[in-house]
């Protein structure tokens, strides 16, 4: 696919998860209104959908016809994925003034409703998520896809990444502590994503397994390649803080090995997820162009 074709269906897709994102939204009403509203600003501030996407599309690869099933677990990947950026902004983790081009969400509504957004949305997810037995022919799929999205996004997943991230602030790391944070931290949603699709499709556990697979080296080179921009890039371009690692005495791929190396790991990484991609029996050629771009993204 080329490129002009991949951004437009690129932007297409994203489109569509805006639009399922916002269906899935609370309605902003009730004494608990303040709530709905710092849940919406954080939710609807942008971002590339990335998540979402590659859970539909993971869906797609695997037979997945039926939109229903899958569109409560694509809002609920992202209600997870941004409870996490909202506490990763509070003044106890990273103190960060702006995400995605904005003030972040306890900048705008105080640090207790930051926390409490987090905590709402997360909650909500799997509110949301649950939708999915209404409209699915098999609850086993279901209960499945539920089994792996509350394992990747607890402490065996994105949490216990966060936990020893934050445990380790200011200390030296070594490789493989380093890449202990990084697979769980930021692969494990993106191994969600994945295994979800697959799973709500009727993916065996072979299949699942290459799909976690798949996710993990996708997570590591988004990280790394997120290492390298975050020395590279502008705060313009980014839409938040770079040096924000730097700042926060953080060991990264880069302070390891420097940014050659960590473009040399990028490609490595790459190639492992798209080799495995390429074995699978089913064909998604988006999903391939996707995982070329996340990892060779330049924001």
């Amino acid at each position: 696919m080329n490129k002009e074709k991949f951004e437009k269906e690129f932007k297409e897709r994203q489109q569509e998860a805006e639009k399922i994102l916002t269906g899935y939204l609370p309605n902003r009403e009730g004494l608990q209104k303040t709530i709905f509203d710092a849940m919406e600003y954080s939710l609807m501030a942008g971002g590339k959908r990335i998540r979402p996407i590659l859970m539909r599309e993971a869906y797609r690869l695997f037979g997945g016809e039926d939109m229903k099933v899958i569109e409560p677990f694509m809002a609920a990947i992202e209600m997870v994925h941004t409870y996490s950026l909202v506490h990763d902004d509070l003044p106890a983790m990273d103190n960060d003034d702006y995400r995605r081009g904005r003030k972040t969400t306890h900048v705008v509504y105080g640090e207790d409703m930051g926390i409490l957004a987090g905590d709402a949305l997360l909650n909500y997810a799997f509110e949301t998520a649950s939708q999915c037995f209404d409209h699915i022919s098999d609850p086993m799929s279901a209960a499945k896809a539920m089994q792996i999205f509350a394992r990747k996004a607890g402490v065996y997943g994105m949490v216990g990444g966060q936990v020893v991230d934050v445990e380790r602030t200011g200390q030296p790391l070594d490789k493989e502590v380093l890449e202990f944070i990084y697979t769980l931290k930021t692969g494990a949603l993106l191994e969600s994503a994945l295994m979800v699709g697959a799973a709500l499709a009727g993916a065996d556990e072979t299949a699942l397994e290459q799909m976690e697979q798949i996710g993990r080296s996708v997570g590591m080179a988004f990280q790394i390649q997120d290492d390298i921009l975050d020395c590279t890039s502008t705060t313009e371009e980014l839409g938040k803080p770079v040096h924000s690692d730097e700042k926060n005495e953080k060991t990264t791929y880069v302070t390891l090995y420097g940014i050659e190396q960590s473009h040399q790991a990028v490609e490595r990484y790459s190639h492992q997820a798209v080799e495995l991609l390429e074995k699978l029996p089913g064909s998604n050629p988006f999903l391939e162009d996707l995982i070329e771009y996340l990892i060779n993204r330049t924001k």
